[in-house]
């Protein structure tokens, strides 16, 4: 694929914004998160439990988690030359 050179420097720049984006993205999250204090967290566990022992509907599980297990592939067979 021929592009001109400026345009390979604009993809370039555009992939170093994208994962510039990403990083302050994930960055703001993971400050978000670790904004609750140890009380803030129980009081909102607590909440939870209650809403859920008072059966309020909507807040049900969604039910059991499946258990990953081994997936085995397919096997390849090797075709035979002639």
């Amino acid at each position: 694929m021929h592009l001109p050179k400026n345009a390979w420097k604009l993809l370039g720049l555009a992939g170093v914004a994208g994962v510039a984006a990403t990083g302050a993205v994930l960055v703001r999250g993971e400050r978000q998160r670790r904004a609750y204090t140890p009380d803030d967290v129980r009081a909102r566990l607590h909440e939870r439990h209650a809403a859920a022992a008072a059966g309020e509907p909507g807040d049900e599980p969604p039910g059991p988690v499946p258990v990953p297990g081994r997936r085995r592939l397919p096997r390849l067979r090797r075709r035979s030359r002639v």
